[in-house]
């Protein structure tokens, strides 16, 4: 059985998840808006992993025989300057999501949660790839700002969807 602190934490990064994904879907928006095809994309792609990331989760605590409460979230944000505020708005989110992931593992460690410990290694992992992901955009953002065309050949030419990996959690609803 999962530590009750862990299960009370898991259902709020639930939380966190859903909101990384309307943040991303808003992000993408925004990018499409600007008719940077490239860019939407790896940003719907990230919203759909983040949604993974929580149906991850909710399967985890079905699973683990414990209670799912999946809280409200607040609306995304959705005006940007430029096209460095929304990279740099998720590079922030990646860290603050890596912070929240090694909190949960902590919380399975200190209550000798060894199957909840288990579980968060594969998002330790996840959130190294996708704060380097980001990472790297902000700075080819950066540098290109004033020049879309470079952005969008950085990410057809340097960022590609990522593969199944099948040492990932179930997914709660996916088929197969």
């Amino acid at each position: 059985m999962a530590a009750d602190a862990f299960i009370d934490l898991l259902n709020a990064q639930i939380g966190h998840e859903f909101a990384a994904h309307q943040q991303y879907v808003a992000c993408a928006i925004y990018f499409d808006e600007l008719t940077m095809p490239q860019t939407a994309q790896l940003f719907f792609d990230q919203a759909g992993e983040e949604r993974d990331h929580a149906m991850m989760m909710v399967r985890y605590l079905l699973d683990a025989d414990a209670p799912v409460k999946i809280p409200g979230i607040a609306a995304p944000i959705t005006d940007f300057s430029d096209v460095v505020a929304p990279v740099a708005l998720a590079l922030e989110q990646e860290k603050r999501v890596t912070e929240q992931i090694n909190q949960l593992t902590a919380v399975a460690r200190q209550h000798n949660d060894f199957a909840s410990d288990q579980f968060m290694q594969w998002f330790i992992k996840e959130q190294v790839e996708e704060v380097s992901k980001m990472s790297d955009l902000l700075a080819v953002v950066r540098r290109s700002a004033h020049d879309v065309e470079q952005i969008e050949d950085y990410v057809l030419r340097e960022v590609k969807p990522e593969g199944t990996d099948p040492m990932a959690p179930a997914i709660a609803g996916a088929a197969g």
